[in-house]
């Protein structure tokens, strides 16, 4: 499916990058980028002294307590039955093997026998039961979980990482060299995450496998390629550029170099290092998994450390309409390990404070186990009623919010929305979920749905606030 277009709210066809026009720039800037953009084809990456546009004003600013957002997205939906709202009553057509729920840390709070690991942080966890939008579309509901709005308006909105960049990125005072929003590894893909705010608030896409020695990070890190060499590269590359060899102190030539110093920087200098899992204790890296999503855990703590203020994981391999069960006895434990180990080690390290590990999917999957052909026990897509989990950045560990019926097929009380959810992130983090975000037409855009649109509601999280 192609990305959504990044003005309108429909599911017309776009040019793959979902990209769009950004907000306006000088033709300085413009030029500048320009000369930076012809750095990142000969590097693969992008310019990195980019600049956003000044992120708009609100007022009143919420209170401070997160600095960061470590998302765990479980791309395909995980079943709420089979994770954190088990319903071993209901019988096997419904709770399949898994009957056996797990006692957690906190008394009453029950998860699936095979999470161990978070079941001894479970006090630092907040369960949201209540989850609901009813869509059973994989783009949909991921573009209304993403992004807290609702599918169907005159535009597309941006994901929380863009929202987030915009708001916590370079013109706000960020100053590193890595971008403001990361995903480890690959895009998702299901929808334009920058939305209308352009290019400049796309995610960048680690690529590679951090499971893997070197991490090979796109445009950053490259297997086979030693520093020697990669030195050599860069003299060559300076000897050959007659242009700016004979204009040195043109500002754009100067522009440039600016920009190919700071690339460098990332290649040869203390950025790479950031993303060398090898100065990490082989305990704690086996303690994370030594799977790709364990090592991606690890390695978003190291972001979180760097400042990095929006990280998403995109965990595969939850959309599991055939042979559930078997999936979810690999899946678990290794889910288990990566998220337990990463919301302890944040704790140990004094970062869960002020960072938000928010776990989930689009939605969740059938309570009733499809037991006929084809599906031979597999469990379908299912929005009616599902989970997601949050916990540290200001919110309340040990904590249960909402619940469902016997069956698991119905939010019983306590609904939460997208918007609900989205919202409280927000809040956390210091932008004002009413504040205003600037579409380069002049549309009005919100960060969160207003009052005005009338869309169901549980409201903010304040129980766990």
């Amino acid at each position: 499916m192609s990305s959504l277009n990044p003005y309108r709210n429909d599911f017309s066809s776009l040019p793959a990058d979902g990209g769009g026009p950004g907000l306006p720039l000088s033709r300085r800037h413009a030029l500048q980028c320009v000369f930076g953009s012809s750095v990142s084809l000969m590097f693969g990456s992008p310019p990195l002294c980019a600049q956003s546009p000044t992120p708009p004003t609100a007022t009143p600013v919420p209170a401070v307590r997160a600095k960061a957002v470590i998302q765990i997205w479980l791309w395909g939906g995980p079943c709420h039955l089979d994770t954190f709202d088990p319903k071993p009553a209901a019988g096997a057509d419904y709770c399949g093997p898994f009957a056996k729920p797990l006692d957690t840390k906190v008394a009453g709070m029950r998860i699936n026998e095979l999470l161990p690991v978070l079941a001894s942080q479970a006090d630092k966890l907040a369960l949201l039961r209540g989850m609901t939008h009813g869509i059973n579309a994989h783009e949909t509901a991921s573009y209304v979980m993403q992004t807290g709005h609702p599918e169907g308006g005159r535009i597309v909105y941006p994901s929380v990482g863009a929202v987030v960049s915009l708001f916590k990125g370079r013109a706000a005072g960020y100053k590193s060299q890595i971008p403001p929003y990361i995903v480890l590894t690959e895009p998702q893909g299901r929808f334009s995450e920058a939305g209308f705010l352009g290019s400049k608030h796309k995610p960048f896409a680690t690529g590679g496998n951090p499971a893997k020695s070197p991490f090979a990070v796109e445009g950053i890190v490259a297997e086979g390629i030693s520093e020697e060499r990669q030195r050599s590269r860069r003299d060559m590359l300076h000897h050959m550029d007659s242009l700016a060899n004979a204009a040195p102190d043109h500002p754009a030539i100067a522009s440039m170099r600016r920009c190919e110093e700071e690339a460098y920087d990332m290649i040869l200098g203390n950025g790479s290092k950031i993303f060398d899992l090898n100065q990490e204790s082989a305990a704690l890296r086996d303690q994370y998994g030594r799977t790709t999503f364990g090592q991606a855990c690890l390695m978003a703590r190291k972001l979180v450390e760097n400042g990095v203020p929006y990280i998403t994981i995109n965990y595969q391999g939850w959309d599991t309409h055939k042979q559930h069960f078997q999936i979810m006895r690999r899946q678990l434990p290794e889910m288990d390990k990566g998220v337990g180990t990463l919301i302890a080690d944040l704790a140990s390290c004094g970062l869960l404070d002020s960072t938000i590990v928010w776990w989930g999917g689009e939605f969740g999957r059938t309570p009733k186990v499809q037991n006929e052909s084809p599906w031979n026990g597999g469990r379908n897509h299912y929005g009616k009623a599902f989970c997601s989990m949050v916990a540290g950045g200001g919110f309340r560990g040990g904590q249960v919010v909402g619940s469902t019926d016997a069956r698991g097929e119905e939010v019983a009380n306590r609904p939460i929305y997208p918007w609900d959810l989205v919202g409280s992130i927000y809040e956390l983090l210091g932008i004002d979920p009413d504040a205003s975000l600037p579409h380069p037409l002049g549309l009005p855009a919100r960060v969160t749905p207003g009052k005005d649109e009338k869309l169901p509601s549980g409201g903010r999280l304040r129980e766990i606030m």
